[in-house]
């Protein structure tokens, strides 16, 4: 992931999130980019406040990309700590729909 991909900042409501507490996926997520995905997760999985996981110009994910990310989500919650979906493409909602995944996600409320 580029510097250039995390350097605006995002906000909820009226809270600006720094970029460093939300990580944007590229438009191809794929097993090509696997080891930086698990780079990125790794960096945030011991961190106290929610993760903010930003997929909205995801247009390309692929089964080693989303079990990273259900491994990620399922030892956040194990440690109770937050994963906030801020935004999913229509790509990544059918590909975890497709692999029965939305669940494991937590991607019911995100779209």
């Amino acid at each position: 992931m580029s510097s250039a991909e995390q350097t605006s900042a995002t906000t909820i409501g009226t809270y600006a999130l720094s970029p460093e507490a939300v990580l944007r996926l590229p438009p191809q997520c794929t097993i090509r980019d696997a080891a930086q995905l698990l780079g990125q997760l790794m960096l945030r999985l011991e961190h106290s406040a929610p993760v903010y996981i930003d997929a909205a110009r995801v247009e390309r994910i692929d089964t080693a990309a989303l079990q990273l990310l259900v491994a990620f989500l399922s030892e956040r919650k194990a440690r109770r700590r937050a994963v906030v979906w801020l935004e999913c493409s229509e790509g990544m909602m059918r590909a975890a729909q497709a692999l029965d995944l939305t669940a494991a996600l937590a991607l019911g409320a995100a779209g």
